[in-house]
């Protein structure tokens, strides 16, 4: 998570939410990076946990991540969690809760959904404090 933490913060220098996430291997290497990027490349799609999936597929050279976890600081969003599906990632560790877009078990629960095919383990609330502190600061900021 302090991985994470360290490309949330990184977001400053663009504008964009500090959200961080990585992708790590079996073994709790870091196989790819990602932080939100919305506003610097103004693409509504370019969230920490895509940009980190799509890093690690090209690193590993596939895009089935079965043997990877995604650890971001904040809860993924309905598109994220869609993400993390697809790419088969069977764990998702997470900082802050998302109260108002979450959807590994705040809002909604996507991840763990037993209609659809493939389902993560979803660790919320890890480095939860430091996690949301980073985004109370950026929004704070903002008012």
């Amino acid at each position: 998570m302090e991985a994470a933490l360290v490309e949330a913060r990184a977001c400053r220098a663009t504008g964009d939410v500090p959200v961080g996430a990585v992708v790590v291997d079996a073994s709790g290497r870091v196989v790819a990076t990602g932080r939100n990027e919305r506003e610097a490349r103004q693409d509504p799609t370019a969230h920490a946990e895509v940009l980190a999936l799509r890093a690690a597929a090209a690193v590993t050279g596939d895009w089935h991540l079965a043997e990877h976890t995604l650890v971001v600081t904040l809860e993924p969003c309905v598109m994220c969690a869609g993400a993390i599906l697809a790419a088969r990632v069977p764990r998702v560790v997470f900082g802050a809760w998302d109260p108002k877009a979450g959807a590994t078990g705040s809002v909604y629960d996507v991840a763990r959904d037993r209609r659809l095919p493939h389902r993560s383990e979803v660790v919320g609330g890890v480095l939860e404090a430091p996690c949301a502190a980073v985004l109370d600061e950026f929004f704070a900021a903002r008012r």
